[in-house]
């Protein structure tokens, strides 16, 4: 839901291509086809989480209870959403997507929404974003700008700002484009409105299979969100309500599919390891997608 106590990204700041990529295991073997056979569909199985910065639904930081959420869901590719980098006090400074990633064996892609001075003169960089963790090979990775609005200015203007985050996995000889984000959490869905413009414009520039996952702050019936379903599909329509995590009334935490991505199963998964419930979805995908 609302991102808490995070500042806006400086004016004019662009999104940029993050080389930063952690590759924390070994790239999975490529299977190969039959000759003269068609290749099989491969499996995949997708999720989303918003992290609450580590946070359960109790408001104790703790980012082991974290990761033994994330790892029980068994995902390949997990896109994280409110994931703090050295960001303060209420997750301990700590490197979240890092962290996140090292515990659990996988390689990382964070896009931070803000990016501020450190603290401290000695400090690091304050960061406050969405991540995406992977098992299989990140081939390519962007941080995308779409339209955002400050949560700290008394009068804030709609204006583009990164934190919409894109991998290319290489799933068994498919290239699988992921997109995580989080849109405005605010009851007037004029800026929701814009996100989906702005992201179904960069889904457009990429070829091949996609998966858009993450806090949409809105319910896939939402007036809003109408356009995405004209280009992908609710992959989780049956899953049940996500927000707020002991007591679920809402599904605002959504994973969207491209056509010709096969949907077998997906479920919400309980959990108060903070205050939104896990989304986990088994897809199968086509190799010949590029």
């Amino acid at each position: 839901m609302k991102p808490r106590s995070v500042r806006p990204a400086r004016a004019g700041r662009t999104a940029a291509v993050l080389a930063a990529v952690l590759l924390a295991t070994t790239a999975p073997a490529t299977a190969a086809a039959t000759p003269g056979t068609a290749a099989p569909a491969v499996p995949l199985r997708v999720a989303t989480y918003n992290i609450h910065a580590g946070a359960g639904e109790d408001q104790v930081f703790d980012l082991d209870r974290t990761a033994a959420a994330i790892r029980g869901l068994r995902a390949d590719v997990i896109g994280l959403q409110e994931v703090d980098v050295h960001w303060g006090a209420r997750s301990d400074f700590a490197d979240e997507a890092r962290a996140l990633a090292d515990r659990l064996g996988m390689r990382v892609f964070f896009a931070p929404i803000y990016d501020l001075d450190p603290a401290t003169a000695d400090g690091e960089r304050r960061q406050y974003g969405v991540a995406v963790l992977s098992r299989h090979p990140v081939l390519a990775a962007e941080n995308h700008e779409i339209t955002r609005l400050s949560t700290q200015s008394s009068d804030p203007v709609p204006a583009p700002a990164p934190g919409f985050a894109e991998v290319v996995v290489g799933v068994r000889g498919a290239r699988v484009h992921v997109y995580t984000t989080h849109l405005d959490y605010r009851a007037d869905p004029s800026v929701r409105e814009a996100q989906v413009a702005d992201m179904l414009e960069v889904l457009a520039a990429d070829r091949g299979p996609k998966v858009l996952v993450g806090d949409f702050n809105a319910e896939a019936t939402a007036p809003e969100l109408s356009p995405l379903w004209g280009r992908l599909r609710d992959a989780a329509p049956a899953a049940g309500p996500t927000y707020p995590a002991a007591e679920p009334v809402k599904r605002i935490d959504l994973i969207t599919v491209s056509p010709g991505i096969g949907v077998r199963d997906a479920r919400t998964v309980a959990t108060e390891a903070s205050d939104h419930r896990p989304v986990v979805a088994d897809l199968t995908i086509h190799r010949r997608g590029r």
